[in-house]
């Protein structure tokens, strides 16, 4: 599959300035979790980056969020995500992808081919985070590819209890001195930091946007 017919499946993929490779979004207003937080006072979703704020404020922003949602269940999805993954030309020896800097998971099906999609690209490290908890309560953590982690999101900013069920965890600290996420000391860039595809790395903090 060419480069350009892949892009035309798949809608496209962002290039986050923070990050050190690609990722794929899609809007907040179809998060099915996150959209009940942002209503929640003192949630990790209340006031979100990705919603309504920012470039994702723009109409061409907004165009490309929506046709990549719409592109979900187009049978040559894997396809044409596997040949855009594999086919950029990256400046690391070890490339990283992002799943979702803005929007969450559809459901297990849209899971499942995210895993479909790791398992071609094992040359590429894939970072999943997702506040979708009743989708990973569902699967043994043994079943997800070695190249993807899977980050369950906390729901609420300096929540102090998580789940023993899963692996991996991120959560919002609104105090300096609770985070671990570098960024914010970097002008918010990850540079060398990979905490977040580092499997190793049980729990990363990030400080309130």
């Amino acid at each position: 599959m060419l480069i350009k017919e892949a892009k035309e499946i798949v809608g496209g993929l962002s290039a986050p300035s923070k990050m050190p490779g690609p990722a794929f979004n899609l809007p907040t207003t179809a998060c099915i979790v996150g959209t009940k937080l942002r209503a929640v006072k003192g949630s990790t979703c209340e006031g979100c980056y990705a919603h309504e704020r920012g470039r994702y404020r723009f109409s061409n922003v907004k165009n490309a969020l929506n046709r990549r949602l719409s592109k979900l269940g187009d049978p040559r999805w894997i396809e044409a995500m596997t040949t855009l993954i594999n086919g950029r030309h990256w400046q690391k020896p070890k490339p990283h992808f992002r799943w979702h800097d803005a929007g969450d998971l559809q459901g297990a099906w849209h899971l499942k081919n995210i895993f479909e999609v790791c398992t071609r690209t094992p040359a590429t490290r894939h970072w999943l985070p997702t506040r979708e908890a009743p989708l990973l309560r569902l699967m043994d953590p043994d079943v997800v590819p070695k190249n993807l982690k899977i980050v369950l999101s906390d729901h609420m900013n300096d929540q102090a209890i998580h789940p023993s069920w899963w692996p991996f965890t991120s959560g919002v600290a609104t105090t300096h001195g609770a985070i671990t996420c570098p960024a914010s000391n970097q002008g918010n860039k990850c540079l060398d930091c990979r905490k977040c595809w580092d499997r190793d790395t049980k729990r990363v903090i990030y400080g309130k946007h």
